[in-house]
Order: C-alpha cells, then sequence, then structure tokens
C-alpha cells in the first residue's frame, strides 16, 4: 500500500500534471467555444491524487504540522478549482431600461457539465444608469440601477459596477462596457395587433457615429434606422453619460428609400402600418458569472497561508535558537566552563 502512494507521489507524476494543466490552460485561454472542460479537470484531478498521495506517504510533510496543514490547503485548492470547472456558468445579456431579467435571453453561455444553480429564480428589474468620463474619454465608474424583489411585495433598490456584482442565487452580475441607447417603438399594423418594443443601438459612445440598426415589423419590409444623439458628450473635459438626460433623433429610411426624421410620440405611415416613436430608452450589458467554490477557495487559501506561516515560524523559530545557544557557548570563559588557564 504504502509502495503504491509513494507512486502515486513521485515528482515526475506532479511535473506529468503540472505540463497537462499548462496545455489546459493554453487551450482555454479567454474561453475559446468547443474547449472542452476536461482540458483543465483531468490535470487538476491527477494533480489532486498526487497531492493526496504525497500527505499520506511523505513523513517530511504529515510530521510537521505547518507543513501538513500548507499541503491539505493546496489539496483543497486544486480540488475545488476542478469542481469550479465543472459547475461554474458564464453568460452576458443586454437589458433595457424597464424590463426584466430573462435567462432565455442570456448569451455567450458557457457551462460546466455539473451545473446546477437556480438561474430561473433570479429576478430583477434593469433601471437607470450613469457612466462617469474622464478627459480623453477614459472610462470610470459605471452605476447601473436595478430592482429586486424585497420579499415583501415591494422592490428594493440596488447599484451594480464593474466591481460592484449584483448578487442573486449565487450568480454574480457585472456591468460591462457594452451600453447604449435604445428606441422604444410602435408598430400599428392595418391589420392585427400593435407591437411594442426596443431597438438596441450600437454601443455607446465606442459607435457614436454608427447609431444604426433595422427592424422588419410583421407583415411589412425591412425599416433602416439612424440616432441621432444629444448627450453633451465632451471628449475634452469630465463627462457623464445620462440616458435619463439624453435626446435622439430618429432618421427612418424606409423600403421605398424616404428618409424622416421622428421625434419622440411622433409617428410615420409605412407600407402595411405606422411606426411610432415612443421614447428614447437605454440599455446596459452585463456579464454573468456563477462558481460556487469561490468562498470555500478563499478559505483553503487561508489555510495555505496560515500553514505555511506556521512551518517557517516553527523553522526560524528553531533556527534563531540554536544560534543564539551557539552564541551563548562561545560567550562563556574558560573559567565558567572549568578549564585552567595556561
Amino acid at each position: 500500500m504504502m509502495k503504491r502512494l509513494r507512486q502515486l507521489a513521485s515528482l515526475r507524476l506532479t511535473l506529468a500534471g503540472m505540463g497537462l494543466l499548462g496545455v489546459g490552460a493554453a487551450l482555454s485561454y479567454d474561453n475559446p467555444v468547443g474547449t472542452p472542460v476536461w482540458v483543465l479537470v483531468i490535470p487538476l484531478a491527477l494533480l489532486s491524487v498526487n497531492l493526496f498521495a504525497a500527505i499520506l506517504s511523505n513523513p517530511h510533510i504529515n510530521r510537521r504540522g505547518g507543513l501538513l496543514l500548507f499541503h491539505v490547503g493546496l489539496l483543497l485548492i486544486v480540488v475545488l478549482a476542478a469542481v469550479g470547472r465543472l459547475t461554474r456558468m458564464e453568460g452576458r445579456i443586454e437589458l433595457t431600461e424597464g424590463t426584466a431579467f430573462a435567462a432565455e435571453d442570456l448569451t455567450e453561455i458557457r457551462q460546466g457539465p455539473w451545473h446546477a444553480g437556480a438561474l430561473e429564480r433570479v429576478q430583477f428589474v434593469q433601471g437607470p444608469y450613469t457612466v462617469d468620463y474622464t478627459t480623453g474619454m477614459a472610462r470610470g465608474p459605471t452605476r447601473s440601477q436595478v430592482l429586486i424583489p424585497d420579499g415583501g411585495g415591494g422592490w428594493e433598490r440596488r447599484i451594480v459596477g464593474d466591481d460592484t456584482p449584483l448578487v442573486l442565487e449565487s450568480y454574480r452580475f457585472y456591468t460591462t462596457f457594452n451600453k447604449g441607447f435604445a428606441p422604444i417603438l410602435s408598430w400599428i399594423p392595418d391589420q392585427g395587433a400593435p407591437v411594442t418594443g426596443s431597438v438596441h443601438m450600437p454601443p455607446y459612445p465606442l459607435f457614436e457615429h454608427r447609431q444604426a440598426n433595422r427592424w422588419t415589423p410583421p407583415g411589412t419590409g425591412e425599416i433602416r434606422f439612424w440616432l441621432q444623439l444629444e448627450t453633451g458628450m465632451d471628449p475634452a473635459a469630465d463627462w457623464r453619460l445620462d440616458p435619463v438626460n439624453s435626446s435622439g433623433v430618429l432618421v427612418v429610411r424606409s423600403a421605398d428609400e424616404r428618409r424622416v426624421e421622428l421625434k419622440p410620440g411622433e409617428s410615420l405611415r409605412l407600407d402595411g402600418g405606422v411606426l411610432r416613436y415612443e421614447r428614447l430608452s437605454s440599455w446596459m450589458g452585463y456579464k454573468l458569472y456563477y462558481d460556487p467554490t469561490l468562498h470555500w477557495l478563499f478559505i483553503a487559501a487561508m489555510v495555505t497561508v496560515f500553514g505555511l506561516a506556521a512551518h517557517f515560524w516553527r523553522k526560524f523559530g528553531a533556527v534563531q535558537a540554536y544560534a543564539a545557544a551557539q552564541e551563548a557557548a562561545k560567550s562563556q570563559s574558560p573559567g565558567d566552563m572549568g578549564g585552567k588557564a595556561a
């Protein structure tokens, strides 16, 4: 049994595991679509077995309290990292002001095969937001307001940012640099029920001069839009993007190449119905992150640090005690040692 453990604890196996982990990390860099999670999980599992065998079979580890604690912490980190890759989830979503989060609207979803979160229980409604910019258009803090159920039939306001997540059901939502404007439009067909929705324009101010999009209402041809915005943007000074205090004229170009400018509340007669520009709204982009091992990883990291500190505290304490004893022995006089002067 002990022989088998020593074989599993060999440094050659450690190097092989580290090599495989390096390959897996290179393949998984920036989460390319199609890279299986197992390129990381298998090396981590191999390293876990290797480390566990070393803890059991190596007396230099399991007979020193601090060193043992350090290696147990390392083992927990490796195991939790593997579990995290199997249970994690990532995704992105764009939310128009006033609309509720819907899991089916998520895009760029990546999740582990063991993911079993309760995303269907996540509820929040997007509110207004502001983004600060400094001179030269350097992006500062984003403050996005959201409303979440308070459990008593009301709503509680939260502020979300790039570094201030909204945490619901262990899912963490962060704002991104993607945000922009969204004209609210209604299509009133000659026959049938009217529909109202939003058209997300490209991110602002990244695509300041390309605020264009297209929409094909039911029963008619494609309509092209261009949004003329007034936001008060000044690249030469500090500036705050505030869609609530911004305005926009919607330039509509229909299938017959007519070009018409609409202000909020105005309508345009087109083939098959009437297009109404209700108002100017905004949208905010979020990235979603889920990893149930994060808190446990922090605890494991603290255990590792504490174990290493205890080990070196004891080691350096012993060295200092030995040096002090040597110094004391040298300082003793021959008479003190019972010697006789020549």
